[in-house]
């Protein structure tokens, strides 16, 4: 005695099943969607607010700035310093001072490691805030 199939069932089909590979792949992408914002890097930048009011012109300020000038030299508060006294007259500046701020003002043609060399030099002189003076507005140039 035979038993007989019937004949869809002799040949076998072979088709995956997907859906339970597309469940895994979209959980998978809310994972790593979710992800993405934690890995964000912050830098914490302090912008002032834009003034328009003017100083008087004989008013004294205490502020230092650091000039790193177009020919090569540095000056501090327009004052010519060489290279290798700079970290004597930061030191003579700011050791007497509570607030070691200072401002650092780069010419157009100098390179970005002298900037590196100067804060690394004002640092060891113990200056703890180091802000940037802008370069002039060239459309606020050509109208004076």
């Amino acid at each position: 005695m035979s038993i007989k199939l019937p004949d869809d069932t002799a040949s076998f089909k072979s088709d995956p099943n997907v859906v339970p590979m597309i469940d895994v792949l979209l959980v998978l992408l809310i994972i790593f969607m979710m992800q993405i914002p934690m890995n964000r890097m912050a830098m914490d930048v302090q912008v002032p607010a834009e003034e328009k009011t003017k100083k008087k012109q004989n008013e004294k300020s205490d502020q230092i700035v650091l000039e790193l000038l177009e020919n090569g030299g540095y000056a501090i508060n327009t004052k010519p310093v060489a290279i290798g006294a700079l970290d004597v007259e930061l030191h003579k500046i700011y050791d007497e001072r509570p607030a070691k701020l200072m401002f650092v003002k780069v010419a157009g043609k100098r390179k970005y490691q002298d900037v590196i060399v100067a804060m690394d030099i004002a640092r060891g002189a113990g200056v703890q805030v180091i802000g940037f003076v802008p370069p002039p507005d060239e459309a606020a140039a050509k109208k004076n």
